[in-house]
């Protein structure tokens, strides 16, 4: 279990019930942390919705405890560009703030940068919003990463110094990871809303900026994913015109072939036909002038071929 008070630990020994842990990292298969909760007043569906890996961004609360449901998105070893949302879950009970989710890794990167910000003196409120802050620009992270990566595919597809099926599993796990961000990012900004809106008109006054803050930068990912999403659809429309224009060059090509062999087919055809009478057959030298006027004209078409680009 990972606890944080005025310092991190990593140890157990220190106990929910002491008043000094505010703020409380761990997982959610910390059955010592799920059992307090349950203890002090946390409803079973509340419970439900935290264990629940397919639950939707949500924002509840009664009484006593506000319970906040988010997403934190991890890469998948798939590709480098697909990613996959977990859980994040925010409780607020008894003037705690306590943080879950499923991995232990996740734990770790978020209260190593939580850490850098936190001071003693910060309201629990203000701690909210410095975790909220923190996962907003986790994903405004990952869209400049997928806008670098999809520039460096349109640098490939121009050059034509491409894997066509490797470009295209990009284009395709891109497109899914934008359209999830896009969307949860929309719920997302309600979300905020809700949670700004329920706080004391003291603390909102406090925080207004900084929530003003965080929206604007919730409109920027709703924006900037929609608008890299419509760039994998052209970059998919522009890969299909270079492979497109690839196969129609080597059509090209094949048909250019054909053409200087159609006329030398046409010559042997007539000197394979079984008549009596073929004057050339005689002839001392007829072999040796349909071999030259065969390459003579095999020479003519390449020529013309080439002055019109077709080779």
């Amino acid at each position: 279990m990972y606890i944080f008070a005025d310092k991190l630990y990593r140890k157990n020994e220190i106990k929910i019930e002491d008043e000094n842990n505010k703020i409380i990292f761990t997982t959610t298969q910390n059955e010592t942390i799920l059992e307090w909760l349950v203890k002090n007043g946390l409803p079973e569906t509340f419970v439900e919705d935290i264990q629940n890996e397919d639950q939707s961004v949500i924002y509840e609360e009664n009484e006593n405890i506000k319970l906040i449901i988010l997403k934190y998105f991890i890469q998948e070893e798939e590709n480098r560009l697909l990613y996959t949302d977990i859980n994040i879950v925010i409780i607020l009970i008894q003037n705690r703030l306590i943080f879950l989710t499923s991995h232990e890794k996740v734990v770790k990167e978020i209260v190593s940068k939580f850490f850098r910000r936190y001071k003693s003196s910060d309201r629990t409120e203000y701690s909210l919003y410095n975790i909220l802050d923190i996962l907003i620009d986790r994903t405004m992270s990952i869209i400049d990463y997928i806008d670098i990566e999809l520039e460096a595919i349109e640098d490939n597809i121009f050059y034509q110094n491409f894997d066509e099926e490797e470009i295209q599993k990009d284009l395709y796990f891109a497109r899914r990871s934008l359209n999830k961000i896009a969307k949860l990012s929309v719920q997302e900004n309600d979300i905020i809303n809700k949670v700004y809106n329920h706080l004391t008109p003291t603390i909102r006054k406090k925080l207004k900026y900084e929530f003003i803050d965080l929206k604007e930068h919730l409109t920027f990912l709703i924006n900037e994913s929609k608008t890299y999403l419509d760039r994998t659809g052209y970059l998919q429309n522009l890969l299909m015109g270079f492979i497109s224009n690839r196969m129609n060059q080597a059509m090209q090509r094949l048909a250019a072939i054909s053409l200087i062999f159609l006329p030398l087919t046409f010559i042997v055809g007539n000197y394979g036909m079984n008549f009596k009478y073929m004057p050339e057959l005689d002839w001392k030298y007829g072999y040796e002038a349909v071999w030259i006027l065969n390459l003579l004209i095999a020479y003519l078409i390449y020529r013309w071929l080439r002055k019109q680009k077709w080779i």
